[in-house]
């Protein structure tokens, strides 16, 4: 992975478990500035977690960056891969909740919102949900678990693509159940059955682990195809996939008015297979007092080197910047 675009590597001053309820405690941790800009990272997936390299978009001299793993994935317990995990609890108003909760415990007033790909969500979700929570988004490769969104990456449209990949995806779903792929792939990844489930979950990471970079990344593919880390990734994406985000169809670009004030940048890779710039596009349209960045060689992931700039740009614009209410309404 090429991350020259970022800032040095740094080491965490504090780390944690925060006990968040429902048997649930998120494994958190704080670099940079102790007395800098706060901003949490919102990693993807879902169920995807956090690595090193997350802390190195934000200037650590200006920054105090908080990281954390959402429930069930990372260092978080208990961890979705294990036999006792129950996802009733894993739901994004439970993650919205356990956000507003770590906020307070750091004692931080207002925070700037980082997230990509499912972080895009979760980030448009909590800022709708607490805007006087945020002091600024940066978001990427926008998702928002719309129908078209879903339908597109595990239904058949990128196929188009990655007809070889498509393939591999598909030979774990027997014929006559492959015009539901998400609701077959949910029955064999929550199989108690480990000969049925890890399988599984291998096949559905390798299929995202393959498509997220414009070329292929084999050092992705096999990080998130380990047998642990890929059941829960597989377990809680499609957990929150066949509940379509306990959303409204559309709803978190509708629900854009709650935050229109709030400073943001999008950025989204035009050759994105994961999320297409459809989804970006309608955000845009529907906030276009965000400002939008168009990566024109890039796809999905953080890694790709114009995305890493065009993040590293934003945080650094809004590095000196403070919010510290919503502006006055009425006449």
């Amino acid at each position: 992975m090429n991350t020259d675009a970022l800032y040095p590597s740094i080491e965490p001053y504090d780390s944690g478990m925060l006990i968040v309820g429902d048997g649930q405690r998120i494994a958190w941790e704080v670099s940079g500035n102790p007395d800098g800009k706060p901003v949490v990272f919102l990693h993807g997936g879902p169920g995807g977690g956090t690595a090193p390299w997350h802390r190195r978009f934000f200037d650590p001299e200006r920054y105090r960056i908080v990281l954390f793993d959402q429930r069930g994935c990372g260092r978080s317990v208990p961890h979705a891969s294990s036999p006792e995990a129950d996802l009733r609890f894993n739901t994004t108003a439970h993650l919205i909740a356990d956000i507003e909760l770590l906020r307070k415990n750091l004692g931080i007033a207002q925070w700037q919102v980082f997230g990509g790909s499912w972080g895009s969500a979760l980030a448009l979700a909590y800022a709708q949900a607490h805007p006087d929570s945020v002091s600024e988004l940066v978001l990427r490769g926008i998702f928002t678990l719309r129908r078209e969104e879903l339908e597109w990456f595990y239904e058949g449209g990128a196929a188009a693509l990655f007809p070889d990949l498509w393939e591999d995806f598909v030979a774990q779903i027997p014929i006559l159940e492959r015009n539901r792929m998400i609701e077959a792939y949910h029955r064999r990844l929550f199989d108690p059955d480990p000969a049925v489930h890890v399988p599984a979950a291998r096949a559905w990471s390798k299929w995202e682990g393959s498509t997220v970079t414009l070329r292929p990344d084999e050092e992705t593919v096999q990080r998130m195809t380990e047998d642990a880390t890929a059941v829960a990734f597989a377990r809680i994406e499609n957990h929150y996939f066949v509940n379509n985000g306990w959303w409204t169809q559309g709803q978190l670009i509708a629900g854009v008015d709650a935050i229109r004030h709030i400073p943001a940048v999008i950025v989204q890779g035009r050759y994105d297979v994961c999320t297409p710039m459809m989804t970006a596009w309608d955000l845009h349209r529907a906030w276009p007092q965000a400002e939008f960045v168009v990566v024109d060689d890039a796809g999905h992931s953080a890694s790709e080197p114009g995305i890493q700039q065009a993040l590293r740009r934003a945080t650094d614009a809004f590095a000196i910047s403070v919010r510290l209410a919503a502006p006055a309404t009425g006449s």
